[in-house]
């Protein structure tokens, strides 16, 4: 056999593999519902197994990272200082490349399962951007790869009794962001004094491109979901009683489900099956399914199905296949058909579960809050493949980029697997 034949050999055996290879830009990866392209992700690791780095993080933060290329990106805050940090790590070794600081005046009291730095950053391979709240306003940078500056916006003040979370959306020129909050209340009846919104800035500039009026005035932290309805771009998110639909250029509404399923939000969106599916839990818990093709009012005629059982408040679910999974914040994990809703099983995982699930190839990677990471084989039967403990608290969702699978605990940032994918 020829020298150039085993060459060829070895190129058909490597390009799947480099064709799969993806960046993970932002809050839930490159299509914002916690799915990889990637095959070969390690299932099996400890606090000392299967490691290529870990890098201790200082403060405290509850967002995931971001990952483009050679770089990864991570907030976190410091209460007592008053800084929100972003942090730019080297993927091949975890140091530290550069940290850029922002001082703020932060909120006294927030929900015990928030942080301060709860916001996923978000990049296009050329700018990062982050969002932080340095009350009572709204703020949003942009930095360049190399941390410098290059605008600080803030959309409008921010008012919530469990604080910040609003990670950015990436979408053409455009940042965009939601602005659910609890909008403080005017002297007359029926008023505020701010209005929740979802708005648009500049991606070179942070000037505002558009701002659309959200119903409702009750904080919700869904970032939104970019969605493709038959060629047409939607985006989507959750907020207090409504779930819906913009036209991503112009912020126009397309549909909305107006007075339920409940009132507030956390888990975010999926799409999948023609079907926009959620969670959510509280006061009521449940699992729904939307289908996206309507326009205006669509609640009494575009809700596929609508249980009020099982149904997560922070973790978001997950899409594979013709079904959907999700867990519950108290551990109790269900997979249920696409299509129908009907429940295939329903099995307890940890005892509490804040960060959302991702999937590569035909594993679903299930983190609880205390450090145990649940490998589940996705199909109609409960299968665990590995239970993975690092022995640290895990509240941040974890990140899938070229053969490595990224996880941060209270203490760090862990990189799991050890060849990195170039796709070169």
């Amino acid at each position: 056999m020829s020298h150039r034949t085993i060459v060829g050999i070895l190129v058909g055996l490597l390009l799947p593999i480099i064709a799969a290879a993806e960046e993970w830009p932002g809050w839930r990866g490159p299509r914002g519902d916690g799915t990889s392209a990637e095959n070969g992700i390690p299932t099996k690791w400890s606090a000392s197994e299967n490691v290529a780095w870990k890098t201790a993080i200082p403060g405290k933060g509850h967002s995931s990272p971001s990952i483009w290329g050679d770089r990864v990106f991570v907030t976190t805050a410091d209460e007592k200082a008053g800084k929100h940090t972003l942090l730019c790590l080297d993927r091949k070794d975890g140091k530290v490349l550069w940290e850029r600081t922002q001082d703020g005046k932060f909120q006294k009291a927030i929900h015990k399962l928030n942080s301060h730095a709860s916001s996923t950053p978000a990049t296009d391979g050329k700018n990062v951007f982050v969002s932080f709240h340095d009350i009572p306003n709204f703020v949003v940078c942009c930095y360049d790869f190399d941390g410098k500056l290059i605008w600080k916006k803030s959309p409008g003040e921010f008012h919530s009794v469990h604080g910040f979370c609003s990670s950015p959306l990436l979408y053409k020129d455009m940042v965009i962001l939601n602005g659910d909050q609890d909008a403080p209340k005017g002297k007359e009846k029926g008023t505020f004094l701010y209005d929740s919104y979802v708005v648009a800035l500049d991606k070179a500039t942070g000037a505002e491109r558009w701002r659309t009026k959200r119903p409702h005035n009750i904080r919700s932290y869904t970032p939104p979901v970019l969605i493709d309805v038959a060629g047409k771009k939607q985006v989507v998110f959750s907020g207090s009683l409504n779930v819906a639909s913009y036209d991503p250029d112009t912020g126009k509404q397309i549909w909305i489900v107006d007075n339920g399923p409940t009132e507030q939000f956390v888990s975010s969106l999926v799409y999948a099956n023609g079907l926009v599916f959620m969670t959510y839990g509280f006061p009521k818990k449940g699992y729904a399914a939307i289908k996206p093709d309507g326009t205006g009012d669509v609640s009494a005629t575009h809700v596929a199905y609508n249980f009020v059982r099982d149904g997560g408040y922070v973790p978001s679910p997950i899409a594979h296949g013709d079904y959907f999974y999700f867990v519950n914040d108290e551990g109790l994990a269900s997979c249920v058909e696409a299509k129908t809703g009907k429940s295939q099983w329903k099995e307890r995982l940890g005892k509490h579960h804040s960060a959302s699930p991702v999937s590569s190839g035909e594993h679903l990677y299930f983190p609880d809050d205390y450090g145990v990471t649940w490998v589940l084989k996705a199909g109609p039967k409960f299968e665990v493949v590995q239970k993975n403990d690092l022995g640290e608290e895990v509240y941040a969702s974890p990140a899938i980029s070229r053969g490595q699978l990224f996880l941060r605990t209270n203490k760090g940032l862990y990189c799991i697997g050890s060849a990195v994918n170039d796709g070169k």
